[in-house]
């Protein structure tokens, strides 16, 4: 990659990597430069100051392709497809896309204020066996060589550099410490020893550097070979190699899952997998069409926070029933109108004590509301009340694996809309609340997605059910 065609950025970042003191590609000894950390410049270039870790824990689907889609396809993607992990190709002279026009520390910041998880690789030099490479005439491919010591140190010094190289580029866009990398390292002939051996020692040089960096290790191969050579060494020489903290599994079985035959099940487990299930194919999202490979996530389970609303009120209920004024032998229970009280006080129109009693400031506050919506008073609170009070706020789109408050805010707006549900207000988008809000979507006539995009969101502010 020439840092003429990088952003400004990106350029500064790697000129300091370049700066690597070499005997001819790659054999000399000395040991590459740190690499350059321009928060600063990223932050006025595209406000990256205070991203989050990517991808960290996650579980869903996700979508890699060469060249990083153009914003706009971005959006539509999010709104409509399936997706909330993209993988984009950073670095490693190797890659068909070395040329990157959409990324920039702008494009990542982006991505991951409106939600996305990214996955950042590097595709590098490849096993010295490995027949497509090198695809241009400045790579390289990984040194089969095992040296007097035969310990593949020539492999191991350029396992280094890539690591040291990926990092400043990680840090150029704006992908902070801790953060997974991938190296790409695509399917080779695992008999062949030299080839493999020196393959896992680039890796294991890749790792260590990358924790010495304080970056996650993430290593992307076939079942078959580079995986399946990890795994082994894993069970067979535990203390050959530092091996990488996460596995990118491509095999193309059509299975949403993390499992092949190929390795055993207890590798890398629990939560740090992934698997490319499905190969380059065209997919249409938002009247959108882009190439992609297909993956399914398993990398772990983040924990949702704790949320305390009014000192304590539960807002969290398997069912909202209307609510009305006591009398004729009914009275509100306490507990949902406590809930209503704190709804309505976070929204300043209600100002009393939440002691759950229907009273007549209570009264005043849902007549406020309705006043809010253009409807007409009425001293009574229905299901359709609380499935706008409940939806009402931010609207960021929320799909199968996302986590926080505003899954539970879906969740207690579904629960409300549809008396057959009873979702238990996890802050987890799984599959039973996408099941609920496939069943949602279809009542009030919309694509049964099971994604709650603005149109959907929309629908439940409205009240509609």
């Amino acid at each position: 990659m020439s840092p003429a065609r990088l952003p400004a950025l990106l350029a500064i970042a790697l000129t300091a990597v370049l700066a690597v003191t070499l005997a001819g590609p790659f054999g000399g000894g000395a040991t590459a430069a740190a690499p350059a950390a321009p928060a600063a410049a990223g932050a006025a270039d595209g406000g990256t100051a205070g991203n989050p870790v990517t991808p960290g824990n996650f579980t869903g689907l996700g979508f890699d392709q060469c060249l990083a889609p153009e914003q706009w396809k971005m959006n539509k993607w999010l709104q409509h497809s399936p997706f909330l992990a993209v993988g984009i190709y950073i670095s490693g002279d190797s890659r068909a896309c070395r040329n990157q026009p959409n990324l920039t520390p702008r494009w990542v910041a982006t991505q991951l204020r409106k939600g996305w998880r990214l996955l950042p690789i590097t595709l590098g030099p490849q096993a010295s066996c490995q027949p497509r490479f090198p695809r241009y005439h400045d790579d390289f491919k990984i040194s089969p060589k095992p040296g007097t010591s035969g310990r593949y140190s020539i492999a191991r010094r350029m396992g280094r550099v890539e690591a040291t190289k990926a990092v400043a580029t990680a840090k150029a866009l704006g992908i902070v410490p801790r953060s997974t990398l991938w190296y790409d390292l695509e399917g080779f002939d695992a008999s062949n020893k030299n080839c493999r051996e020196s393959a896992l020692a680039f890796l294991h040089a890749w790792t260590r550097r990358l924790h010495d960096l304080d970056y996650v290790s993430g290593v992307y191969s076939s079942a078959g070979s580079g995986i399946r050579a990890l795994d082994d060494a894993r069970v067979n020489r535990p203390n050959a190699f530092v091996l990488p903290d996460r596995i990118w599994i491509a095999r193309w079985d059509g299975r949403a899952n993390t499992s092949t035959s190929y390795i055993r099940e207890d590798g890398w487990r629990p939560g740090n997998r992934m698997k490319q299930f499905q190969g380059g194919h065209d997919e249409t999202w938002g009247n959108v069409r882009i190439n992609i490979d297909r993956n399914f996530l398993d990398l772990g389970s983040k924990a949702v926070a704790y949320e305390k609303h009014c000192g304590g009120v539960n807002l969290n209920f398997r069912k909202y029933q209307a609510l009305r004024p006591p009398g004729d032998g009914y009275k509100p229970p306490a507990s949902k109108v406590r809930a209503l009280q704190c709804l309505l006080k976070k929204k300043r129109l209600y100002d009393g004590r939440t002691h759950g009693r229907y009273d007549a400031r209570t009264i005043g506050a849902v007549n406020a509301w309705h006043a809010k919506l253009g409807v007409g008073a009425s001293p009574n609170w229905s299901r359709r009340d609380w499935v706008t009070l409940l939806a009402n706020g931010k609207r960021p789109v929320q799909k199968f694996g996302s986590t926080g408050v505003y899954v539970r805010r879906v969740q207690r707006a579904l629960n409300a809309a549809d008396l057959r549900n009873r979702l238990r207000v996890s802050g987890r988008y799984d599959g039973a609340t996408q099941a609920a809000m496939r069943r949602y979507q279809a009542q009030v006539k919309l694509p049964a997605s099971g994604i709650t995009n603005n149109i959907t969101w929309g629908r439940l502010r409205a009240g509609r059910y």
